[in-house]
């Protein structure tokens, strides 16, 4: 069975590089904190495949449709894939999905923040199959993201080797 690394490159995806952020933005954490046989994830925003961030941007249910913030939720993942490929220097280290907490910025009384956060889940579920892609998982409607983000993720995942 291939794994992680060898399944994106089947699949055709090329993971971002770290985000640009904007012009005197700083952040005092890391992407990625691996922490004994885990490693915790910073909440993650969308990136194009350029690094920069990745539109639409706004409230979902207002600015921004169904169909574009889980497409939103997919490049956060790949922008979390590429975090901890950086980091660990291998996604074949990770031996499990743990939790997933996802917020997505949502207009007012929206009700639909798990199938936004599916196109995080089935891109997780795609690369690492069943067994080591599957995980509990979180989805809140918030009144704001920074950046203006439709969606940002957190997660943690169990390391091997």
């Amino acid at each position: 069975m291939p794994g992680a690394d060898e399944k994106l490159t089947a699949l055709g995806i090329v993971l971002p590089p770290p985000l640009k952020l904007p012009p005197g933005m700083v952040l005092p954490f890391p992407w990625v904190n691996v922490r004994g046989d885990r490693a915790y994830i910073s909440g993650h925003g969308p990136q194009e495949p350029d690094g920069s961030l990745a539109g639409p941007f706004g409230a979902v249910g207002e600015s921004v449709s169904l169909e574009e913030a889980r497409a939103s939720a997919r490049k956060v993942g790949l922008s979390m894939l590429g975090s901890l490929k950086r980091e660990l220097g291998s996604l074949d280290r990770i031996t499990g999905w743990c939790r997933v907490h996802g917020m997505v910025n949502s207009a007012l009384r929206l009700t639909e923040t798990p199938g936004v956060m599916n196109g995080f889940s089935d891109l997780i579920l795609e690369v690492f199959g069943l067994e080591i892609g599957r995980h509990a998982r979180t989805a809140i409607g918030v009144a704001a993201l920074p950046l203006n983000f439709p969606v940002e993720i957190e997660a943690e995942v169990m390391l091997g080797r």
